[in-house]
């Protein structure tokens, strides 16, 4: 009986270590929001950036709000379904249990910087130590996305709707 039992743990422990340090996860990815996606039932939060909420709203420039967290939602779908599947290398687990990755496309395309990059999501230092700071830059500097207008930051956002203290 105990031998049924520990050989249902170390299953459990097999399953759970699965995309745990020093892999990789493959396959087709759903996007969750603007910077989670899902592949093989896995979660997985994009290492080092912050795109806004699903239910956020941004400025457009011209005065009118959009919500850009579903736009980034869309914008990341459209580029994964260009070059699949997808790669994501794990860098941690989240307190949430979510592996947290940085992705790639079949073609190679970093997920994370394209994001920034174009303006769908922002440089999280906290996080990405950086990393993606000239690629926020450039996406700024040519009004992609939530640049084009004035937005609040997303780790703001949700702070505020979760009368919280910001995390950023």
């Amino acid at each position: 009986m105990q031998s049924k039992w520990m050989a249902a743990v170390a299953g459990g422990l097999l399953a759970a270590s699965i995309a745990s340090a020093d892999s990789s996860i493959v396959g087709r990815a759903s996007v969750i929001d603007g910077d989670t996606l899902e592949i093989n039932g896995e979660r997985i939060r994009l290492h080092g950036v912050d795109a806004p909420e699903s239910w956020q709203r941004c400025a457009d420039g011209d005065g009118a709000t959009y919500r850009c967290g579903r736009e980034a939602g869309e914008a990341l779908d459209r580029f994964l379904s260009a070059s699949r599947p997808a790669r994501c290398t794990f860098v941690e687990r989240d307190r949430y249990g979510r592996m947290v990755g940085v992705c790639f496309r079949a073609d190679g395309a970093n997920v994370n910087n394209w994001l920034v990059a174009n303006g769908y999501a922002v440089d999280w230092p906290r996080y990405s130590d950086g990393a993606y700071a000239d690629a926020q830059a450039s996406a700024r500097e040519r009004k992609f996305g939530i640049w084009r207008g004035e937005f609040l930051e997303p780790c703001r956002a949700r702070a505020i709707r979760n009368k919280q203290s910001p995390s950023c």
